[in-house]
């Protein structure tokens, strides 16, 4: 890898702000977190698309998920590439920005324009660093619900995300459930369980490993002598579990990279052709996030558990009453699909209208950014059916 890799790939004050906006939140009273501590002047980062209606009842909150950003939409706006949704968003399309006004917000944490760990410290004016606290899912919602506020919207025709996003979409349903309209989790899970925890600790091990992580206080080390070896260990690790075996196998097979052949003997570094995708996805992603958001966000997935302080699972989800389309990937080993049926079950069990969709795409987790062709159209139904019966 190039020797001269940015220390972070964060968005940082006085970079193009792309289509960003922003607004700062918890000014005069501090934002309590989940873990008992509180944040101050926090700047959240978003995007728009469509106008709101007069009655501000047309918004729809998309989430992303843990590396993606407010970019859901659009041609690349100055280094921000192409949106994370691209083809599920914009005039005509399934998430129709002729009818509805859409909002993306990156995630408290994070490092694409709202305060996380790369940040200055509303004291100093140094990055947070290793003084950044651990938050959880409900934090991001309790700071888009902010948002919401700041917006005019008091009710979400929609909350739609996959992933760490359909995290938030089920917070959402549980901790604003008078806020809500309608929800749709999608590739998704109400508790993480052991094996999620299990491909996050690894990843968050690789990090630890990497002495240029220097306890989270990075930032002022030269271009190359950051923490990007763990970070890119991190991303090849969860980029194995973001497909399905067939996929790798179909794709790669055993090719060894740069068209080398074996029949020249064994080499210990000779790479294969699916290490070489591995190395490709690491070093994007250096370029682009902040090894401390990388971590955080995973903590905060991890901790997601709708349940705790809340009397178990089957009480949390009480508090969704809204129509609800729940969506799964029959490829999926990262979230089986087992996990979104439970979701439907227990909303159905329970008397809320809940509808389930599997997508047949053997893209694995992926598939829910692949094949926009199975998850517009369930999607764009499910909101018009929502809008005739308001």
């Amino acid at each position: 890898m190039d020797a001269a890799l940015p220390v972070t790939g964060a968005w940082l004050p006085g970079m193009p702000a792309g289509r960003r906006q922003f607004v700062t939140i918890a000014s005069g009273h501090p934002l309590a977190l989940d873990g008992g501590t509180t944040l101050s002047d926090v700047v959240v980062g978003y995007e728009t698309w469509g106008r709101l209606d007069a009655r501000a009842s047309n918004a729809i909150l998309l989430c992303h998920a843990w590396t993606g950003d407010s970019h859901a939409a659009g041609p690349d706006a100055r280094g921000q590439g192409s949106g994370w949704w691209e083809g599920v968003i914009g005039p005509g399309l399934a998430i129709d920005t002729d009818r509805w006004f859409v909002v993306c917000a990156n995630v408290l944490g994070g490092c694409q324009g709202s305060t996380g760990p790369a940040s200055p410290h509303p004291v100093d004016g140094k990055p947070y660093g290793s003084r950044f606290p651990v938050i959880t899912i409900r934090d991001m919602v309790r700071v888009q619900a902010r948002l919401a506020d700041h917006l005019g919207v008091r009710v979400w025709h929609s909350v739609v995300g996959g992933s760490m996003g359909g995290m938030q979409v089920l917070e959402w349903g549980i901790t604003y459930p008078t806020r809500v309209k309608s929800l749709v989790p999608i590739a998704t899970c109400a508790q993480a369980t052991a094996q999620q925890i299990a491909w996050g600790a690894i990843g968050r091990r690789a990090i630890l490993l990497d002495d240029k992580w220097r306890g989270g206080d990075y930032y002022d080390a030269d271009p190359g002598d950051g923490p990007w070896q763990g970070l890119a260990v991190a991303r090849m690790v969860a980029q194995v579990t973001f497909r399905s075996d067939n996929v790798f196998t179909d794709r790669f097979g055993r090719e060894l990279a740069d068209g080398a052949t074996l029949r020249n003997g064994f080499d210990m570094w000779q790479r294969f052709e699916v290490e070489r995708y591995l190395d490709h996805h690491g070093e994007k992603l250096i370029r682009r996030f902040d090894t401390n958001s990388y971590l955080l966000i995973g903590k905060a997935m991890d901790l997601h558990d709708v349940g705790r302080g809340r009397n178990g699972l089957a009480a949390a989800m009480a508090r969704i009453s809204v129509p609800t389309l729940t969506m799964g990937i029959w490829s999926d080993m990262l979230y089986p699909s087992y996990q979104q049926r439970q979701i439907h079950a227990i909303l159905s069990a329970q008397g809320t209208p809940c509808n389930y969709v599997e997508i047949d795409s053997p893209h694995g987790h992926d598939a829910f950014l692949i094949n926009l062709d199975q998850v517009g159209p369930p999607i764009g139904a499910f909101l018009d059916a929502q809008s005739s019966a308001s």
